[in-house]
């Protein structure tokens, strides 16, 4: 989510909406945009290098990928690298901020091209841990990208995420074969814990960034059917 790969500058403030979740800033730097969410820096238009990786990983990982689930739309990034994939039939984003969908339509355009156009594309803006907890549609990979990680979070909801619970229900949401690509600023031992009790096959990729400690994209294969049924639709 984060993004060091150069200095910022100086920014100039294009757009803030008061929402239910926080203040939601958009700010330009020279060409490019940060969004500042509640304070809290989530991504820019710089780079993208992560956020391509965590889905090229996931896909590349996962048995059969013809369907994505991202969390998060972030500037697009995520769901550049998932419709410019080979075999992708259909792209699911879960993004909490109705204006952060906004910007991407609008002042992030440039970035995405046509792929808003896209007939393989659906949007949807709801609370992602809400969203997966209450429904059964199944993906060949789910990545999820909505914090800088599970203790450093961009909205305190996502907690649903990370815990027992959560990754359960995620691993539901997966295919056999699938796989749950997460990205953390950091290493996050409990998370990984928690990603073992639930999946049969689980690696750690560490990402340099130019300066602090590397970013982590963690990835987990549904090799067997979780346990339990999934809850309805």
């Amino acid at each position: 989510m984060r993004d060091v790969s150069e200095p910022h500058g100086e920014t100039f403030v294009v757009d803030q909406r008061d929402t239910p979740h926080g203040l939601v800033v958009l700010r330009s730097c020279g060409p490019h945009f940060e969004i500042i969410s509640d304070g809290m820096f989530l991504m820019d238009t710089r780079n993208g290098g992560s956020e391509r990786l965590l889905v090229a990983a996931a896909l590349a990982s996962a048995e059969r990928p013809q369907s994505v689930l991202l969390g998060g739309l972030g500037v697009g990034f995520s769901l550049a690298e998932a419709l410019d994939s080979n075999g992708i039939e259909h792209v699911t984003v879960v993004e909490l901020h109705e204006t952060i969908i906004e910007w991407n339509f609008t002042h992030f355009s440039a970035w995405m091209g046509q792929r808003f156009a896209d007939e393989r594309l659906t949007i949807v803006c709801d609370d992602l841990a809400n969203w997966v907890l209450s429904g059964d549609r199944q993906f060949s990979a789910i990545c999820l990208d909505v914090d800088n990680g599970p203790t450093w979070l961009s909205v305190p909801s996502n907690t649903a995420l990370y815990d027992q619970k959560g990754i359960a229900a995620l691993a539901r949401r997966l295919l056999p074969g699938g796989v749950l690509g997460i990205w953390s600023a950091d290493r996050a031992i409990e998370l990984e814990s928690t990603l073992r009790h639930n999946f049969e096959d689980v690696s750690c990729v560490e990402v340099p960034v130019p300066r602090g400690a590397p970013d982590v994209i963690y990835l987990a294969t549904r090799v067997q059917t979780p346990e339990g049924p999934a809850p309805p639709e």
